[in-house]
């Protein structure tokens, strides 16, 4: 998958993540890009071309496919951090995480992956996160939906090769974005992160882990959980 001459969707890219990966795929020498936000007024980024997106709306996500029917590679980035748990927490926020990582992202694949097939397989990056693979007191249902979308991100890889479509999960800690304003501990560079994401992309990489916190979470997943969660 090269991004110089590829045509880019990138979800939630008002902000943060997205707003970087539009930058960059621009920078990178991509032919077009489709900005998406539920807001598009609020897409700033110049040479974009600005769609209204709410990944939770079926009817949106249906025209946006069908506006950019072009695309070669997809990036489903936009979510939402309630800052829920799961026993306690409200329960119509718990549903409004799982609706937008795993339901909306799962819509905005199953919507785009014939245009996929048709424009040659092409790529899908899915980000995902660390909590991915933990829990923390405070974020439960992001990390419950985060790793529902993981577990979707490895099946859609199945079934979408054999039309030629990588299937890609970026998964990092916290990155100093808007979503983690009030986190107080060591932040990523978002750029960075984007940039190794789109490395990995070009590379045919099944899954990229941005920042060394991520890689740890993963190591310890072979290990005791009890022996994580005592020094995490």
């Amino acid at each position: 998958m090269k991004i110089s001459g590829s045509v880019a969707l990138v979800t939630g890219a008002n902000r943060g993540l997205g707003r970087h990966f539009a930058e960059q795929l621009l920078a990178r020498g991509a032919a077009k890009v489709y900005a998406t936000a539920r807001d598009p007024q609020r897409i700033d980024v110049p040479g974009v071309h600005r769609l209204r997106l709410d990944i939770t709306d079926p009817h949106q996500v249906a025209a946006a496919a069908e506006a950019a029917g072009d695309v070669t590679l997809l990036v489903n980035n936009a979510g939402i951090s309630t800052g829920s748990n799961l026993v306690t927490g409200d329960l119509e926020l718990i549903r409004q995480e799982m609706e937008t990582h795993y339901y909306g992202t799962l819509g905005v694949v199953r919507a785009f992956a014939p245009a996929l097939g048709r424009n040659g397989g092409g790529a899908i990056l899915n980000v995902l996160s660390a909590l991915s693979w933990f829990s923390y007191d405070g974020a439960n249902a992001y990390g419950a939906a985060k790793a529902a979308a993981w577990s979707l991100t490895n099946g859609v890889r199945i079934e979408l090769a054999a039309q030629g479509t990588l299937v890609t999960g970026l998964h990092l800690g916290a990155a100093d974005t808007d979503m983690s304003r009030d986190y107080d501990g060591p932040k990523t560079d978002p750029a960075d992160v984007v940039r190794a994401a789109l490395d990995g992309v070009e590379s045919g990489l099944l899954e990229v882990v941005a920042d060394e916190w991520s890689a740890q979470v993963k190591a310890s997943l072979a290990g005791d959980p009890g022996q994580f969660y005592a020094t995490a």
